[in-house]
């Protein structure tokens, strides 16, 4: 099993979250900036997963998350940790983890909070199929 979250910056130390996928693990608000900006040039659809290393609802969700960056390759796949980037979680008025935004051009059009995979899964495939097109 591998790092299921790339890291957007040159820290190469092992995060929580171990599975396979594609979750960009963000860890400074360069890499949020630089993300946003590149699912606005791309038309994609960010879910900002807001969690914590001692969260153990994040954890148990962490492996059902990068399943689902696997399967909906239109969408990008975020995740922060509330306590490494704590100015952009009090700028999501973050009050529990997991925390899941859908953002699109930088502004939110859906949340969930906590780790209920059956209303992520609904959420995610209704925002799939409002785009009209293949995940």
């Amino acid at each position: 099993m591998g790092l299921c979250a790339s890291r957007d910056d040159d820290d190469d130390s092992a995060h929580y979250i171990m599975a396979d996928g594609d979750v960009h693990l963000i860890t400074t608000v360069a890499a949020w900036e630089e993300r946003l900006s590149l699912a606005n040039q791309q038309d994609k659809i960010i879910i900002a997963n807001f969690s914590a290393a001692w969260c153990g609802p994040c954890k148990m969700i962490a492996s059902y998350y990068c399943e689902l960056s696997r399967k909906y390759t239109s969408l990008m796949f975020l995740t922060i940790d509330v306590d490494e980037l704590p100015d952009l979680s009090t700028s999501f008025d973050i009050k529990a983890t997991p925390s899941f935004f859908f953002l699109k051009n930088g502004q939110e059009i859906d949340k969930l909070v906590g780790s209920n995979k059956a209303e992520l899964q609904k959420k995610i495939t209704a925002i799939v199929d409002s785009q009209g097109r293949p995940s």
